[in-house]
């Protein structure tokens, strides 16, 4: 059992993809807005979170660079999101995100998504808070 973050300002497809991880035995939490990931990554640390990137407030790319820079660099964070045109995934993997799953999502294949981005190791990325400090 695995605790995901979702982050997802459409309440349908909030309840789509919380159906099918609880389905998996997931513990799932839904999150409209990236203030609310924020605060919760202050709390604990989950061990996948999936985030659209179009969000009111900051974008998903700006959120990602907080948790990167002050929050939880080693987290996993799959991209969510509607941008599916050319070039739109590399540009997500670029930013720093793990993964890309492209919305409307197939149901069939995103359960097996979910678990192939739980299953990978953390990247290795430097811990920028520490490396601030020295």
């Amino acid at each position: 059992m695995s605790s995901i973050l979702i982050v997802e300002d459409s309440p349908d497809n909030m309840k789509l993809f919380r159906t099918l991880l609880e389905l998996k035995g997931h513990v799932v939490t839904g999150l409209a807005n990236g203030d609310s990931l924020l605060r919760a990554l202050d709390e604990r640390a989950p061990d996948l979170v999936l985030m659209d990137i179009q969000l009111p407030g900051r974008d998903g790319y700006e959120l990602l660079a907080e948790i990167r820079r002050s929050r939880r660099p080693q987290l996993r964070v799959v991209a969510l999101t509607a941008h599916a045109m050319t070039g739109d995934q590399e540009r997500a993997l670029e930013a720093g995100f793990d993964g890309y799953i492209s919305k409307p999502i197939d149901i069939r294949a995103f359960p097996a998504q979910i678990e192939h981005h739980l299953s990978q190791q953390s990247p290795d990325r430097p811990d920028v808070s520490s490396a601030e400090r020295s």
